[in-house]
Parts: C-alpha cells; structure tokens; sequence
C-alpha cells in the first residue's frame, strides 16, 4: 500500500446550506484552474449524465470544475495530488481562516516568489498559499518538479484578485456535502454503489498532443490507464453510470472499446501564448449516456 493510500479519508460534514443541489442562491466557481481543467466543457458534459443517480465519485477531481457545476448533495471527491486535496479539505472546515491568511498576501512579483519558496507549517496557510500561487502563476497552471515543488513563475496580472470570502464559504458549502480522498483512484472509486455516477478524467496518454502530465511529480502511466480501464468496467459491472474522458487518440479507444464514444470539441487552453490554442478534440466514454 502506497504513502498515499494511507492517508485518512475525510467523511462529509452536516451541511444546512445545501439542499437538493441548491446553494441558497450563491454559485459555487472552481477556486483554482487545473491541467486539464473542464471548465468550458461542464455544460455539454452535463447534458450527457443522467438526470438521476445515487452519487456523484470522480477519482480526478483536479479544479472541479465538474463537481461545482452538478453540486451533487452526497459526493465522493478524491486525487492524488495531496496538497490540493489538503486545500480542499481546510477551505471546507474553515473558510473564513483560509479567506483571512490570503487576503493578507499581496500581488506582487516580490511577493509571488517569497510565498513560492515559503513552507508554510499549517494546513490553513498552505491552503492560502496554493490558492493565491495558483491565481497569480504564469497562464494558472499547477506544475511540481520532481521533487515536489511548486516551479510556475509570476503571471504578471497586478489586477487580478484572489477569491473572495463569498467565493470560499460557497466552495465550502458544496465539500461538506463530499467524502474527500487523498490518494490512488481506486481509494475513491472503491466505495461506489450501484446506482452512482462515476466521472474519470484522468490525465491524458502522453501520445495525446495536447497532453499536460508533467503538473504533478507522480506521473499517470500506461500501466495506470490499463488500471483505470479495468476499474471502469467493474463500475459498469457493479450498476453504475460511468463516463471517462480521455485524449481522442487510438491507446483511448482501444482501452475503452465496447464503451458508447462520444467525440467533443474544446479549445486547448494550457499553451503559454493564446497564439498556440487551437480547437482540439476529446473523446467521452460512457456505458449509458442520456
């Protein structure tokens, strides 16, 4: 069992904000964008989930930007990185604490790379930290060296603001109602009951052209695709609704055959210079699309 199966697993808090999928009126965003991140594609990945499931697991949860977007009212939420998983569970338990160490950190290249090279004691400031290096880094992207640490230079927005405590209170509301894992995909999709939607977006084949694996110091290998391959098809063996997004290359296809593909179009939004984003295309696997 590896360090990160070990990790504890933090169950769901009583939530009064959350009811039925509504938030009392407030949206919950993604507080950080991600290698990979979903964001201008929750709307045409939602139209294909089923209006109706038990609960809502993604092993990958990376931004969220799927899970903010359903704020499913009983959730399974995990990834490997776990310093995001960390942030996740400090902003859920205590948003003001979080909101009240970030808005003490300036936006300034000084400032950026002082907090980048700091090493904060608390789970509290460690969560301020990721979120204001993930705002202010160069394009939002998240990447670790191989030895773990944060390596984006200052993206050079003196106006962009960090997440207001509005925003945290919201994201906060919607992790209380989630089951948070640190850890290999198998530790979140190992409580999944017939009945719940799975959601995998694991990081891409290095085949793909518009790959990004190199965010985290652990890579996602060929062996691990194999892995997830298998692991979706015991879900779809157990009863549960299952969609995979994947690069629309022939290793994803070949994993995934006997699965309905569906083919969607994005815009390849992790190149440095907006002069290198191009219209891509990604594959969806499901075993029940609506």
């Amino acid at each position: 069992m590896s360090t990160l199966e070990r990790l504890p697993i933090h169950p769901a808090l009583p939530n009064r904000q959350l009811a039925n999928g509504s938030l009392n009126g407030l949206h919950a965003r993604p507080l950080l964008k991600w290698p990979g991140g979903k964001r201008f594609l929750a709307r045409e990945l939602r139209s294909l989930f089923p209006d109706r499931y038990c609960q809502y697991i993604e092993p990958f949860i990376g931004g969220g930007a799927i899970f903010f977007d359903l704020m499913p009212s009983s959730a399974i939420v995990g990834d490997a990185n776990e310093d995001l998983m960390e942030c996740y569970q400090a902003v859920r338990s205590a948003p003001d604490e979080v909101h009240a160490r970030l808005s003490r950190l300036r936006n300034s290249k000084e400032d950026y790379y002082y907090i980048r090279s700091s090493k904060p004691r608390t789970a509290l400031t460690r969560a301020a930290r990721l979120i204001y290096l993930t705002t202010l880094s160069f394009n939002g992207i998240y990447r670790e060296n191989q030895r773990g640490e944060f390596n984006v230079p200052y993206g050079n927005r003196p106006l962009r603001r960090m997440p207001t405590l509005v925003d945290l209170k919201a994201v906060s509301a919607v992790l209380r109602c989630a089951r948070l894992c640190a850890g290999d995909f198998a530790l979140t999709t190992k409580f999944a009951r017939p009945g719940d939607l799975v959601y995998l977006d694991p990081p891409y084949p290095a085949t793909s052209k518009h790959s990004f694996r190199k965010y985290h110091r652990t890579l996602f290998s060929v062996t691990d695709h194999e892995r997830l391959a298998l692991e979706a098809r015991r879900l779809v063996e157990l009863g549960c609704h299952v969609f995979v997004s994947n690069a629309d290359v022939p290793e994803a296809r070949k994993l995934y055959s006997g699965f309905k593909m569906i083919r969607i179009h994005r815009t390849s939004i992790i190149a440095a210079s907006s002069s290198y984003r191009r219209a891509v295309t990604e594959l969806v696997f499901a075993n029940g699309a609506s």
